[in-house]
């Protein structure tokens, strides 16, 4: 299944459009299981579920203009990324209705308390990690597969065909950085 995986995203890659049809249903129930995951982060009552955030993912993927997967991985990274756009802009949308009331901090994950997953400080992870991805972008994706679509250290590492305790050092490198730049209170903001 890997294989055809590879081979419908180069066919993606090169411009064939009905790559992403005969893709979809390959990658569809990781992606879910993935969501899920991610979703249970999430502060309790959250109104987008776990098919509505792949439903998310693959609009922001039919919208690209181009495609272009290095390998699965990418494809991974990618999807952990749009998928943190997807719940950015709802959790954005939900904190623009309510302006305050009674939050619940939730946290990231538990390896990550310090990081409220329901927060306005989602948006601040997300310009941190565009930093990090500058400086070491394996980190930045570590991170990403790690914690944001919740893959366990096996997991991230046969994805990125490193060892275990490759994965384990620079995801801890990773957080250590994200957790300077997060608490220091250092990250321009974005623009209006």
């Amino acid at each position: 299944m890997d294989h055809e995986i590879t081979m419908y995203l180069e066919d993606w890659s090169r411009g064939d459009a009905s790559a992403l049809d005969r893709l979809a249903p390959l990658v569809y129930p990781q992606l879910r299981a993935l969501a899920r995951s991610y979703l249970r982060r999430e502060r309790q009552g959250h109104t987008l579920g776990a098919t509505g955030l792949v439903n998310e993912l693959f609009l922001k993927l039919i919208a690209r203009k181009s495609a272009h997967f290095e390998n699965r991985r990418h494809f991974y990274a990618l999807s952990a990324r749009l998928m943190r756009l997807a719940l950015i802009d709802h959790a954005r949308s939900h904190h623009a209705e309510k302006r305050g009331g009674d939050a619940i901090v939730v946290p990231l994950h538990d390896e990550i308390p310090w990081l409220d997953a329901a927060g306005p400080q989602m948006l601040d992870l997300d310009r941190a990690l565009h930093e990090l991805e500058k400086l070491d972008s394996d980190q930045a994706q570590m991170f990403e597969v790690r914690f944001l679509l919740g893959c366990t250290s096996e997991e991230t590492a046969e994805l990125f065909a490193v060892s275990k305790s490759s994965v384990e050092r620079k995801i801890r490198i990773a957080r250590a950085w994200l957790y300077q730049r997060l608490t220091e209170g250092k990250l321009p903001q974005a623009a209006p």
